[in-house]
């Protein structure tokens, strides 16, 4: 892919990303905090931000959302298969909520 694409991939995904971000603090911040694994200070930003300000984020050249996938133990845990499927994911959850909120500020 070229970079030109490959930029366009990025900010694509990162309006993506800022939207639903936004639309999940609106409904359930609690579970938004959560599920984003970001603080309060950086869901405050998040949830204030104007449609000017996230466009201007999103054309960002790197990625603004972070990937859980930094320990082995919770992605063999999400990419289960099998009867044990359910069991595996609530078991990831708890493991993942017991992770600090590491503030992307």
């Amino acid at each position: 892919m070229r970079t030109n694409g490959m930029q366009d991939e990025i900010r694509e995904l990162n309006l993506a990303y800022l939207m639903l971000a936004q639309q999940m603090l609106r409904e359930d911040r609690a579970a938004a905090i959560y599920r984003l694994g970001v603080g309060e200070d950086v869901a405050a930003i998040l949830e204030g931000l104007s449609a000017a300000q996230v466009l201007r984020m999103a054309s960002s050249n790197m990625l603004l959302c972070q990937f859980r996938f930094n320990d082995t133990m919770l992605v063999d845990l999400l990419s289960a298969h099998g009867r044990e499927r359910g069991t595996a994911h609530l078991h990831a959850a708890i493991l993942a909520a017991g992770r600090p909120v590491e503030d992307l500020a």
